[in-house]
């Protein structure tokens, strides 16, 4: 099957893995943080981490929308169901995420609340206009990848005149994130970063240049299977050897330098920036998240239905917020795979598909493995 079997083949896995065993100097430890949830599980699914020398590690990073939303704004889209009877669109990762008192939005809907699992932005069109006597309110996350079809769902909406249609906002933007990595108080030991694939086709590899020359940190854009991944270690490995900080591109099968213009119109159209957004883990970031424009005010459910915002606390011993910013793993976790599992997941990080505690779950890695051997 072409573009997935050629990602895929064990000899040429087995290839890269002896020319990074080759080129990583062995004097030298090589911390790459992979910044893509989809990386991480790509990752831990094929064992690519089994196959670097004892040298070269990945490091997780905050590139999983859905774990970091603060959870405030999860007890805010609660809100909107319960005070205002709206009946709220959200994606299936979103529901079982704890908020507020541990409530996910899964056992809101159990008490009563009017909450539905859409797979896309047209679904939570068609519920609203299907329902034209109620309100629905589309739950949109995610990175530079998803927002576009948001911002097409709202001109949809216009267009038609889908009155009983809105948005709770929110988009969140990945350089942003990896600036406040590297600016922050307390910096994460890290080497070099791989780049998201899905969210740099969007937006190019043109906004990580300035990261790379600032910081002196060499950035690879990788793709999602696991050859795209190990080739990436090994051209971040040859840019660290070499000293070069530049930016260079893996996935240029689907990547360009200056990305999708089109879809970066639309999103300018619709959306404009926010002052400053929190992110789990990483706090209040500046100009780290979008907002809907005036001109659309009648599609912003946060102008349409007013909440009260209050700030809440993650589950305590849960360690999402560290793993999100890199300073630790999910084997660092007491709650991992022991109070906290899939099935009772006390944070974010074990519940979504692109989570690092799923990723270690799923695939088993910690099997078998303890004390200092499991990091």
């Amino acid at each position: 099957m072409k573009y997935i079997d050629e990602f895929r083949d064990q000899d040429q896995a087995r290839a890269i893995a002896a020319a990074i065993a080759r080129e990583a100097k062995p004097e030298r430890h090589y911390r790459l943080m992979e910044f893509c949830g989809g990386h991480t599980h790509a990752i831990f699914r094929y064992g690519v981490q089994d196959l670097m020398p004892a040298n070269v590690e990945f490091v997780h990073g905050p590139g999983c929308p859905v774990c970091v939303l603060p959870i405030g704004r999860i007890d805010e889209a609660m809100q909107l169901v319960e005070k205002h009877g709206v009946i709220l669109c959200t994606y299936g990762d979103m529901m079982r995420v704890p908020a507020g008192k541990r409530r996910s939005l899964m056992q809101a809907r159990a008490d009563g609340a009017d909450i539905r699992m859409v797979y896309s932005t047209q679904d939570a069109l068609r519920i609203a206009r299907d329902n034209p006597e109620q309100e629905v309110v589309f739950f949109a996350i995610g990175f530079e990848t998803t927002t576009p079809p948001t911002a097409v769902a709202i001109k949809q909406a216009q267009n038609e005149g889908l009155h009983n249609f809105s948005v709770f906002c929110n988009h969140v933007l990945t350089p942003a994130a990896l600036g406040a990595i590297l600016n922050a108080e307390q910096p994460v030991d890290i080497d070099a970063f791989l780049g998201p694939s899905h969210v740099s086709t969007v937006i190019g590899s043109r906004p990580y240049e300035q990261f790379a020359e600032q910081y002196g940190k060499p950035i690879v854009i990788a793709g999602f299977e696991p050859l795209d991944v190990m080739q990436s270690a090994l051209m971040a490995i040859r840019l660290l050897n070499e000293g070069r900080c530049e930016v260079e591109n893996e996935y240029s099968r689907a990547v360009s330098r200056d990305g999708n213009i089109k879809a970066q119109n639309l999103v300018d159209e619709v959306f404009e920036l926010r002052d400053s957004f929190e992110w789990r883990g990483l706090g209040l970031i500046p100009k780290s998240a979008l907002k809907i424009r005036p001109e659309f005010a009648r599609f912003d459910a946060e102008k349409r239905f007013p909440v009260h915002a209050q700030p809440v606390t993650d589950v305590k011993g849960c360690e999402c917020p560290a793993i999100l910013r890199g300073q630790k793993k999910p084997l660092d976790c007491k709650l991992f795979g022991t109070v906290c599992t899939p099935e009772n997941p006390m944070g974010s990080c074990m519940v979504s598909s692109e989570g690092a505690c799923a990723a270690y779950w799923s695939y088993g890695r910690f099997r078998g493995v303890s004390g200092d051997d499991q990091a």
